[in-house]
């Protein structure tokens, strides 16, 4: 979300700041929300002023009552009733222009920072690092063939209840995903100081609004919703096919409908798509004391993570790199706004070193400004080598937010001796995608007959005495 003021005192910047991360009409945007901000503003003064008349009109007819002018009175009363009609429509003003305005400002982008790389996509990431060395030599066989293969991995079954982009993991194969999960979570909180957090999985709209989910990636969400509304629906057109569709108690009948419904939006929950949801929107709607934040909040989750995947329709429809239902360690940081570049350079460490205990080869990309999220102002992506593939996929993404969420969920701090509050810095990252990691591991760590060697820091969670699967 971004400050009105801010684009009033520097709308240049947010034209070329816009334009630089692919929005074309961001000029058009600019003009616009100026344009609505003039209005709510000329709305609001002119409540004010018909406020502050009606209130010495109504104190005049008191004075000219005890003088027993009833004719000034009387011309005093009208004056008031014709100033509380011309506040209803400041008011009304403002709730519409102000919608019109928070609507149009939460549906773009966060600015990037100053440091991140010109570029329309993926092709303009720029290469930070590597580490570990990919693996020439052995077999290289695709993680979905070799899952098959070994009687663990079971696309067809998940298919038949669940349909496209599902898995059914099976014996050792299960077994060691939850390895990797439960290995995640204890390297982070154990070793890095996050703090374990059980949340929900379902959420309401206010928190996806606030992680930049809402309103404008809905088509990559599931939600929930009660049922009740939608069997009345076809009880109700069962009823208007057997009377002939009536008009004599159609409006009853819509009416009706749609009280249901209404009731039926306000129980929906959306699944979350990460833990980043949940974890972030746990400082919402709060003022945190700035010792509070002495140390950035560091908060972690494994969860299973749900996502339509609306925008990527042919893209690794096969196995398990892009699926509809998967598991992911979160990592969440709450900062003051001095802190959370060194905190984002820790937590993306913090993502490497599980990486490195597993002794996976992967590289550091700096994504360029096309190429970023929603809510982000900087992010670095983690890419581990897949041999099978012959190139380096995305494993964890970890993004600097700046305050884009925070504005949009109110969630602030307040500085030692301070009245005034600032909004905190958020953060994100995976730490991993536990799904992705198997694939990882599967891959580069398969031998000559097809089994898979269990990485050595894994073994404590498997059953004793096994060292691999297959």
């Amino acid at each position: 979300m971004h400050d009105i003021r801010a684009i009033r005192d520097n709308p240049e910047a947010f034209v070329a700041g816009w334009r630089s991360r692919g929005v074309e009409d961001a000029q058009a945007i600019v003009d616009q929300a100026l344009a609505l901000d003039q209005e709510l503003r000329a709305a609001q003064t002119a409540g004010q002023e018909a406020l502050a008349k009606r209130n010495a009109a109504s104190k005049a007819i008191g004075a000219a009552m005890g003088k027993k002018d009833m004719a000034e009175a009387d011309r005093l009363k009208a004056e008031v009733e014709g100033l509380k009609a011309e506040i209803a429509s400041s008011e009304e003003t403002e709730r519409s222009v102000g919608a019109a305005l928070r609507k149009l400002l939460s549906e773009q982008k966060n600015l990037a920072a100053d440091d991140v790389p010109d570029g329309e996509d993926e092709a303009g990431n720029v290469e930070v690092s590597r580490w570990g060395k990919p693996r020439e030599s052995g077999p290289a066989k695709d993680h979905a063939d070799l899952g098959e293969a070994l009687g663990l991995l079971d696309f067809e079954a998940a298919a038949k209840m669940s349909g496209a982009r599902f898995a059914v993991l099976k014996g050792g194969l299960a077994r060691l995903e939850r390895a990797i999960g439960q290995f995640m979570l204890d390297l982070q909180t154990a070793e890095h100081g996050y703090l374990e957090v059980n949340p929900p999985y379902l959420v309401r709209d206010e928190a996806m609004f606030g992680t930049g989910q809402l309103p404008k990636f809905e088509e990559d969400l599931f939600a929930t919703a009660a049922l009740g509304p939608f069997a009345y629906l076809a009880d109700t057109m069962a009823e208007f096919m057997d009377a002939g569709l009536p008009e004599k108690g159609l409006g009853t009948y819509a009416a009706s409908f749609l009280n249901e419904v209404d009731d039926a939006r306000s129980a929906r929950r959306y699944l979350i798509p990460t833990a980043e949801v949940s974890l972030t929107n746990l400082v919402r709607e709060t003022i945190l004391a700035e010792d509070e934040l002495a140390t950035p909040m560091r908060l972690t989750a494994l969860t299973p993570c749900f996502r339509a995947e609306a925008g990527s329709a042919g893209r690794d429809t096969r196995g398990l790199i892009r699926q509809h239902q998967f598991s992911k360690v979160e990592l969440v940081s709450i900062a003051r706004p001095e802190d959370s570049e060194a905190e984002h350079e820790r937590m993306t460490g913090c993502a490497e070193a599980v990486l490195k205990a597993l002794d996976l080869p992967f590289r550091r990309m700096l994504l360029c400004k096309g190429d970023m999220g929603f809510s982000a102002r900087k992010t670095f992506d983690l890419e581990v080598w897949l041999p099978s593939q012959g190139t380096y996929r995305e494993i964890s993404s970890c993004s600097n937010c700046g305050d884009f969420q925070a504005r949009r969920m109110d969630a602030r701090f307040k500085r030692a001796g301070e009245k005034k509050t600032e909004f905190v810095h958020t953060l994100n990252g995976s730490g991993l995608a536990v799904g992705r990691t198997l694939v990882a591991i599967m891959e580069n760590y398969q031998d000559e007959g097809g089994r898979i060697a269990v990485p050595e820091v894994l073994r404590r969670y498997m059953p004793e005495g096994v060292t691999h699967v297959g």
